[in-house]
């Protein structure tokens, strides 16, 4: 077979979304490990396929509604949660996305994979409709799996542990299978040596314990509260990372943690490190940290799918929940030289105890299989969309925070009435009273 058609037919899109860091550095391994495979990989941000711009505010509507308002999120989590699905405003939205997402998958690709809960909506409508003709798989980031993980027309999904499998059947996914978590290959267990050296790189005491406090990409969360916490306590010292939220890096600097950082680069060697990682979402993080072979252990976690993860985390047996602030002290110590300790190392790791022949990148590669081109939409459905995406870019224009996407979370609130709030910078007065409203209707 020729070169360019070896390439042609050996081809993947991944589709995912620039929310946090979690989604995208799932799709990021997972292109490596294709690539590595011998796969052309695509990659997507589904927030740049919405129309009229409107991913960006979507991001930022989440970010601040997570700053300024997080018991929002939570009531939105929850919410969908109970409904199993999202609202019509979020459902026009993704709608609005099938056609931009469409012409930007390859006509060569053979599968399609989401790391995300929009993107898979999306996807599967496709499916459904027949407009989209190859395999779309579902990779599940979390370990809690909330309704909207679970899109009708997707054909399968891939889970890191039977825990969130067990959720997303329970969710109404058909075909669900456990193949692992995908994490950088830099995150590794490491020797006495290798973790003198990352302690001298980034100054750090050499003989005292350390605890890795994480708060995602975006720095969000009682971060100060835990970090004076974690130093009043006396279990161990805390090494505070905030993610691009420099301005708090600066404040705990100020309050007299001297360990804090801004962006690092260098992740693997800050938790070759560490003793304990402390973390308030459940995310990404948690998975590199099991395979660092770092105790886990989630604290003060943040709304929505950070106590849901945290729980599922706990009942998968590989990170402790730790819900009362008495009982920080006493667990941090047997995670960084108890018993307790070892059996999460020993949990953590058995993650990725599977062959890369059964992971989540080569059952990608069973399901690729080369089918036609999607058939463009005829010139009367054209007509039909653009005016169907100025009514729904103006609606959504006013409900785009109901996407709440951290993990993919729409709503059936009133979406105006919050809208104008973000807007104006999320002013609590009026953000209640709307809410309130809108409780009766819940």
């Amino acid at each position: 077979m020729p070169r360019d058609a070896a390439t042609a037919s050996r081809r993947v899109a991944l589709v995912s979304a620039s929310v946090g860091a979690g989604h995208d550095g799932a799709a990021a391994e997972l292109e490596r490990r294709l690539a590595a495979d011998g796969f052309v990989v695509d990659r997507h941000d589904l927030l740049d396929l919405l129309p009229a711009g409107l991913g960006r505010a979507v991001r930022d509507g989440y970010h601040r509604m997570l700053v300024a308002a997080p018991w929002a999120y939570q009531r939105l989590y929850a919410g969908t949660e109970r409904a199993g699905g999202s609202g019509p405003a979020a459902r026009a939205l993704l709608r609005a996305a099938e056609d931009r997402v469409l012409r930007a998958l390859h006509p060569d690709a053979g599968a399609v994979v989401s790391t995300y809960p929009g993107a898979s909506r999306v996807l599967g409508n496709l499916r459904l409709a027949g407009r989209l003709t190859v395999p779309v798989a579902t990779y599940l980031t979390d370990f809690s799996v909330h309704p909207l993980w679970v899109a009708d027309g997707v054909d399968v999904h891939l889970a890191a542990h039977a825990v969130p499998a067990a959720q997303a059947r329970a969710a109404g996914a058909r075909d669900v299978r456990v193949r692992g978590p995908v994490t950088d290959p830099r995150f590794r267990p490491c020797d006495p040596l290798e973790r003198a050296r990352a302690r001298a790189r980034f100054g750090l005491p050499e003989h005292a314990p350390l605890a890795l406090l994480v708060a995602g990409s975006w720095g969000v969360g009682p971060v100060r509260q835990v970090a004076r916490e974690l130093r009043d306590c006396g279990a161990a010292l805390p090494v505070v990372v905030c993610g691009r939220n420099e301005a708090l890096a600066r404040q705990l600097r100020t309050d007299g943690i001297a360990y804090s950082y801004g962006w690092v680069d260098d992740m693997p060697g800050l938790m070759h490190a560490a003793d304990v990682l402390v973390q308030n979402a459940g995310g990404l993080t948690s998975l590199e940290a099991f395979a660092a072979g770092l105790p886990v252990a989630s604290y003060r976690c943040i709304p929505g799918h950070g106590p849901a993860n945290a729980a599922a985390l706990d009942e998968a047996g590989v990170a402790v929940w730790i819900r009362d602030p008495a009982d920080l002290k006493g667990v941090l110590g047997e995670l960084v030289g108890g018993p307790l300790g070892q059996r999460q190392r020993g949990a953590g790791l058995a993650l990725f105890a599977s062959t890369p022949a059964d992971g989540p990148a080569a059952e990608i590669a069973r399901l690729h299989r080369p089918g036609p081109p999607p058939p463009p939409p005829g010139p009367g459905r054209r007509r039909r969309l653009r005016t169907r995406r100025l009514a729904v870019t103006g609606a959504a224009a006013c409900a785009v925070w109901a996407c709440a996407v951290g993990t993919g979370v729409a709503t059936t609130y009133d979406g105006p009435a919050l809208m104008r709030t973000l807007g104006h910078g999320l002013d609590l007065d009026r953000l209640a009273p709307a809410f309130a409203e809108e409780g009766h209707h819940s």
